[in-house]
């Protein structure tokens, strides 16, 4: 049997690589994506796993900023049509699990059946907010270990991480975040995320205080230090995550695209920077679409 050059599915094995990643104690980055295109170009540039995320979805198929336009229908669509098109697990944030424990036991299945290897839920309450910006609200911790226990529940794979973001940092200080987070990792949570620590001693202090694999998200411009890998690493963080660092590139190079189209009307001041037709067409596999429909037509069907 021929199969397409995608579609690799849920059964390649990816969620058992991620799980071995995040125990080998060193630094897995994940970079953010939130289309075929930038997963694909996170992939040919060696990432070893990569990470949905929600406002980089939002932006891009909304045209809004992250405060829960975003359905659930719209993320599993996107999730189903990233995995299909790489090799490379997917951790996926899933907000707050969209709704009550019913719900969020239809995420985690529809998630897993989508191919995703990681399922990141919060404890916002609903509609939530960006994770740097003000306003949000969280919910109980009763109510989020509930979430947690029944996200691990559904998971069909054991090898599906889990990953537990809390967002009581800006609303209830540094020490009540780290109490939250050793709650969701007792209620089966694989990975700890505490969102926006405010210095470099906050994410130091989590750190120790945490016993999971605990989570950096790096976010040029917002509440947490951006700081290199490798001392993210010396800190204890076992995954960092880049959500939107590729959407905001692309809101800037193509903003100078097409300022300098409109100004000038070529573009070619910028061509050095694109990849060229064929380029583009193979970084999607182009020749082998080619090779496999050769299969099933004549060269007079191709004239």
């Amino acid at each position: 049997m021929k199969e397409m050059p995608l579609s690799l599915g849920i059964h390649s094995g990816k969620n058992a690589t991620l799980r071995a990643m995040l125990a080998s104690k060193k630094l897995l980055i994940a970079p953010g994506v939130f289309d075929c295109l930038t997963a694909r170009l996170a992939e040919q540039a060696g990432a070893k796993a990569l990470y949905m995320t929600g406002s980089g979805v939002s932006i891009t198929r909304l045209g809004a900023p992250d405060i829960a336009l975003l359905s659930f229908a719209e993320i599993l669509d996107q999730a189903k049509r990233i995995c299909d098109v790489t090799k490379l697990p997917l951790i996926a944030d899933a907000d707050t699990g969209y709704g009550g424990p019913l719900n969020i036991m239809r995420t985690v299945r529809e998630m897993e059946r989508a191919g995703v290897s990681g399922i990141q839920i919060e404890d916002q309450d609903w509609p939530k907010r960006c994770g740097h910006e003000p306003g949000r609200r969280i919910v109980s911790i009763k109510e989020m270990v509930g979430r947690i226990r029944a996200a691990v529940d559904t998971r069909q794979d054991e090898q599906t991480v889990i990953v537990a973001r809390t967002d009581a940092r800006s609303s209830e200080g540094i020490q009540a975040a780290i109490e939250r987070a050793n709650l969701y990792a007792e209620a089966g949570a694989d990975v700890a995320f505490v969102e926006s620590p405010e210095s470099v001693d906050e994410m130091r202090l989590l750190n120790q205080a945490i016993q999971t694999p605990t989570l950096a998200n790096q976010v040029e411009g917002g509440r947490t230090p951006m700081l290199p890998a490798k001392e993210l690493e010396v800190l204890g963080y076992g995954l960092a995550i880049y959500p939107n660092s590729i959407t905001r590139v692309f809101a800037s190079i193509g903003n100078t695209l097409y300022t300098e189209l409109l100004k000038t009307g070529s573009t070619k001041s910028m061509s050095n920077q694109m990849l060229d037709h064929r380029g583009l067409w193979n970084l999607f596999e182009y020749p082998a679409f080619i090779e496999l429909e050769n299969n099933y037509t004549s060269k007079d069907d191709m004239k």
